[in-house]
């Protein structure tokens, strides 16, 4: 894999080349003082990975990201000194397009911090970078008397603005419990949280083992398990699959969904590289769920939601600001009619 740099601070890029040096199968393809230039060298001399920083002159790292990922989209990894101070600045890469964030390896600690910076590197080789392409009555559950059913949202990159958009618009007074798997580094699962819950009408905190779900109650996946839903309907953590490419998996949650809660559910696929929701989107559908995918035009990354319109997983292909109006309207029906299967919503809300 060929691997831009874009940082300013001379001390990071010798690091960066230590790293990347001691891998045989990566090299650097170029190295760029700040974002204008990481803009143009990318145009010209397209990288396979580009490890963009947060804090630069000229333009920062978010406004690189927006721009590569308009122009010449590429996997870009957000390598930042300050992780801790800099979560605004994260997120609003990641809403760009960005696909996660490590913090810079140091001379202090340069072994541990340059495996975790490898171990990323060579995940985001694995997913890719897609291209922008347009894309081609159940009875309530046992023992759950206050929930009118289940949300279930998985996106990647270029997700927490779009996760955040349909927290908004969700009505205030709807009977759901919304299950969410952001891929984001463990150590920003809280901030995210709190980040989520600022633009939410619904309080938003990171599960904990044996949780129930709550109506009107976010719950977001810890980092580096797999959020399920068990048999009994809590809400848990399990390491396997540890083959999966990302941990928590969207795919993991669908499917533990699909098998064990059998009152109205909707899942959703955001925007996010690579295929992670699209089989467990394709098992909820064929149990009578409504499943959603992002469109094309509003996707940060026309990736996750791309595989799920190509499957057929998705019933329904939506841009984002139709998407939370989308799931007030399927519950509410469902409400009304008691539960009623949720593939039964009116023609003219799908489309209008």
């Amino acid at each position: 894999m060929r691997i831009g740099i874009v940082n300013d601070d001379a001390v990071a890029i010798e690091v960066l080349r230590r790293a990347l040096n001691g891998a045989p199968e990566l090299s650097i393809a170029w190295v760029a003082r700040d974002g204008a230039e990481a803009v143009a060298k990318s145009a010209s001399d397209p990288a396979d990975v580009v490890l963009m920083d947060l804090i630069m002159p000229v333009m920062d790292g978010v406004e690189a990201t927006r721009r590569i990922m308009a122009s010449t989209p590429c996997a870009i990894l957000i390598v930042t000194g300050d992780v801790t101070r800099n979560t605004s600045k994260i997120f609003a890469a990641m809403g760009a397009g960005a696909v996660d964030v490590v913090a810079t390896p140091t001379l202090v600690s340069e072994t541990e911090s340059t495996k975790a910076l490898m171990n990323k590197i060579r995940l985001v080789g694995k997913l890719g970078i897609p291209r922008f392409q347009t894309p081609r009555s159940v009875p309530a559950q046992k023992g759950v008397t206050d929930l009118a059913g289940l949300v279930a949202i998985g996106a990647s990159a270029g997700g927490p603005p779009a996760v955040a958009r349909v927290l908004r618009d969700l009505s205030p007074d709807l009977r759901v419990a919304v299950l969410v798997v952001q891929h984001v580094d463990a150590e920003f699962v809280d901030s995210m949280a709190d980040w989520f819950g600022s633009q939410s009408a619904f309080p938003v905190r990171v599960v904990r083992e044996g949780d129930f779900p709550q109506p009107r109650q976010v719950y977001l996946a810890g980092g580096d398990m797999h959020l399920v839903l068990r048999r009994d309907c809590t809400l848990g953590y399990e390491r396997e699959p540890s083959v999966a490419l990302y941990r928590p998996s969207a795919d993991v949650l669908f499917d533990t969904v699909a098998a064990n809660w059998h009152g109205a559910v909707a899942a959703v696929v955001l925007s996010g590289m690579g295929r992670d929701g699209t089989a467990g989107l394709a098992t909820l559908r064929a149990i009578g769920a409504r499943t959603v995918a992002q469109d094309a035009a509003t996707s940060a990354v026309y990736g996750m939601p791309r595989s799920a319109a190509e499957a057929n997983a998705a019933t329904d292909v939506l841009p984002l600001e139709r998407i939370g109006p989308f799931l007030n309207e399927l519950f509410q029906r469902a409400e009304r009619t008691s539960g009623a299967n949720l593939l039964s919503v009116s023609a003219n809300v799908r489309n209008r």
